[in-house]
């Protein structure tokens, strides 16, 4: 189906709905039934029948559609934050004795389900570099049930060989998930290279107007069946209708927002690559970064996100150049339609936290809508301070 067929009209059904062009927002906990006959009809799949919008909303109904013909997938879900969706997705492949292979340094939640939450219960877990698909199959074991990815990583933007961790999954009879936020479906299409369950921060770029969080799973039906009926439908994680609607009206411009901050990056990353007060820029479609072909081969764009390392000589020279910055907002998340940093240098002091391990002067960027030239004269006026 064709990606413009997806966006304005699929799910849509509006000769139901009064011809509306944009989906209504039917804001209702529960649905009634004329007879019984009907009653019994609905409980034999509430995934596909109204009976409570816990389980299906006529909304989230027209979302779940879209998302998973964007990603190529036979059905999705949608959850009140890509959390919730990581750890449904997650919890549905396993149970106590069970041992999950991970890449190293995921998403922070993602990183806590694991060493936290999912250990209390006998869950094992093996962190691993994800550019090796040697180690990957290493550290396999007999009762590895979950090969979990995640390409690009959000910091230091790692890949993994989706078609060959496919492979390797499918060998070994491992359930594979990748958390897909990056690349959106519109640059990445995991499922088409074989992995079984695509997740994202719909907070991200699919909602893009950073006034939505929620989540997404897409897999098969009997997949995506599986963990409406247990994990959504216990735990409860759902997206309101209302947020449905908005991510639908995010989701009409998903292309033209990620074709612009993808071109926005690039130019900004290619200018800071040049500059004499940066040290490195990792941006997986500059040809230094270190898997540059297996970018070229598996995506067909970047997104906004990418790193920095600064030449700040001292912590106190690094929040000098942080507390320059005016166009930018210092903030965690990112793809709405504002340009963020993430400074590491932030997370200095804060007991616990894993970030602080990781170099001060390093710092993610999250370009937004805004004129890249714009932007350049606020960092180029920044790094004028070191």
């Amino acid at each position: 189906m064709h990606q413009s067929e997806i966006l304005t009209h699929l799910g849509e059904e509006r000769e139901k709905y009064f011809q509306a062009v944009s989906p209504p927002v039917i804001q209702t906990s529960n649905f009634c039934f004329s007879d019984l006959k009907n009653f019994r009809k609905a409980f034999q799949n509430e995934l596909e029948n109204h009976i409570y919008s816990r389980g299906n909303n006529p909304t989230v109904k027209i979302l779940r559609a879209k998302l998973a013909a964007l990603e190529g997938t036979e059905d999705a879900l949608v959850f009140s934050s890509g959390s919730g969706a990581i750890a449904a997705a997650v919890i549905a492949q396993v149970q106590a004795g069970d041992h999950i292979v991970c890449v190293e340094s995921p998403y922070s939640w993602t990183h806590a389900l694991l060493t936290q939450f999912l250990a209390r219960f006998g869950v094992t877990h093996t962190f691993v570099d994800g550019r090796d698909i040697a180690a990957i199959e290493e550290a396999i074991q007999d009762n590895t049930k979950v090969l979990y990815l995640e390409s690009p990583s959000s910091l230091t933007f790692n890949l993994q060989d989706l078609k060959a961790c496919a492979q390797l999954a499918q060998k070994y009879g491992l359930v594979s998930l990748i958390d897909n936020s990056f690349a959106s479906p519109i640059f990445q299409q995991p499922a088409k290279l074989g992995i079984d369950l695509v997740l994202h921060s719909g907070t991200k770029y699919i909602n893009g107007h950073s006034d939505v969080v929620c989540g997404v799973v897409c897999g098969s039906k009997e997949k995506i069946f599986e963990i409406f009926n247990s994990e959504q439908m216990t735990l409860g994680s759902i997206l309101p209708p209302h947020d449905a609607a908005m991510v639908i009206r995010g989701l009409r411009t998903l292309p033209l927002r990620m074709e612009r901050v993808a071109t926005s990056a690039l130019i900004i990353a290619q200018y800071l690559e040049e500059h004499p007060k940066v040290k490195q820029v990792i941006h997986p479609m500059l040809p230094s970064f270190p898997q540059y072909d297996l970018a070229q081969e598996q995506m067909s764009g970047a997104g906004g996100l990418f790193s920095v390392y600064i030449k700040a000589e001292t912590l106190a020279l690094m929040e000098t150049f942080i507390h320059s910055l005016k166009r930018f907002l210092i903030a965690v998340s990112w793809g709405g339609h504002e340009s963020l940093i993430m400074p590491v240098a932030g997370f200095y002091g804060i007991e616990g936290r894993e970030d602080s391990e990781l170099p001060w002067n390093l710092v993610r960027f999250s370009i937004g809508l805004e004129d890249p030239a714009w932007l350049i004269e606020d960092i180029e006026q920044a790094l004028d301070k070191l």
